[in-house]
């Protein structure tokens, strides 16, 4: 209950209603219950279904009808193999969602090796075609979590980076509804703090999309 709110809002304009199949794949998961769908990360955690790799996933081609890939191909040493194997199992007419930082602190787990642009994001999709794109959290977020961890970052013991978080994140968090409006500006884009696109694989037969 004492936990400062997040820095960010999600931006409500965000589609989430793709419809789930029988069998829906969420990659990342460590820690959290996402009813409905197969989650898998790299270790055995709580919440944790499979543990395997994104580059090389255990399941066979065309199986599921919704992925989500939420903020872990930043963490991955091959993005385009995971985004080759994402396809893979992706069914026809299923629908594939990615979100990943652009102007967001270093978070390894267990390495962070990029960020990435929508137009980056785009550049991966390969075949599949693109249904919708945007930025799930703002400029104000990007704003707000810079400026918490360069306050720890000024503090020299640990339990000193935890009171000022805990100050700082009460005092900051309602700026972050100025999002609300920015996000609807064509300019987030430059200070943009997380991004997503939706993808959807074409059906046998249709004309798949440009990459």
């Amino acid at each position: 209950m004492l936990q400062p709110p997040a820095p960010f809002v999600m931006n409500p304009a965000e589609p989430k209603n793709w419809p789930l199949g029988r069998w829906n794949l969420y990659v990342g998961g460590a820690g959290r219950s996402v009813p409905g769908y197969v989650n898998i990360d790299l270790f055995a955690m709580p919440g944790v279904d499979v543990a395997a790799d994104v580059e090389r996933l255990p399941f066979p081609s065309d199986l599921f009808q919704r992925i989500e890939c939420d903020a872990v191909l930043e963490h991955v040493r091959n993005p385009r193999q995971a985004m080759c194997e994402l396809r893979r199992v992706l069914a026809p007419g299923g629908y594939l969602h990615l979100v990943t930082p652009f102007c967001h602190p270093f978070h390894a787990y267990p390495a962070d090796f990029r960020r990435f642009t929508i137009d980056g994001l785009k550049e991966l999709a390969g075949g599949l075609e693109v249904v919708a794109e945007g930025w799930r959290t703002g400029p104000t977020a990007t704003i707000l979590v810079f400026l918490l961890e360069y306050v720890k970052l000024l503090l020299p013991f640990r339990i000193w980076r935890a009171a000022a978080h805990f100050v700082c994140g009460w005092l900051l968090f309602p700026l972050r509804y100025l999002d609300l409006l920015l996000l609807r500006s064509a300019t987030a884009h430059r200070i943009g703090n997380h991004c997503y696109l939706w993808l959807r694989k074409p059906l046998p037969g249709e004309q798949p999309a440009e990459p």
